[in-house]
């Protein structure tokens, strides 16, 4: 399995910070849909508080969520700073190149195991 599922969690969202790290998403997403063939989910949640934000990705593999993040560049970056933070969970079998690239989020990876 090539797929990577991501859950990313913009855990404390200050309410000053709300409406900016909205358009910071909004920038994203269009990257997304005018640059990233591989990212085959790119689904943002916000509480209804706006003060946490998760994003849902799945992507088809390694390499596409690597040019994702080469993508993204600067806005990734300040969507931590609005954020408070950026918690990665990956799901299934990151290349190592990857694993490089994304070890200063610390992402937790969990290995596939069951399918229905």
């Amino acid at each position: 399995m090539d797929q990577l599922q991501i859950s990313a969690k913009f855990p404390s969202i200050p309410s000053e910070n709300v409406e900016s790290f909205k358009k910071l998403a909004g920038e994203c997403v269009e990257v997304v849909r005018e640059k990233d063939p591989g990212t085959l989910q790119y689904d943002w949640f916000l509480s209804a508080d706006g003060s946490q934000c998760i994003v849902r990705e799945t992507y088809a593999s390694s390499d596409d969520m690597m040019a994702h993040m080469g993508n993204l560049g600067d806005l990734l970056g300040q969507l931590v700073e609005l954020g408070g933070a950026l918690e990665v969970e990956v799901f299934g079998a990151p290349s190592e190149e990857l694993q490089e690239a994304a070890a200063a989020f610390e992402p937790a990876v969990y290995a596939h195991f069951l399918s229905k």
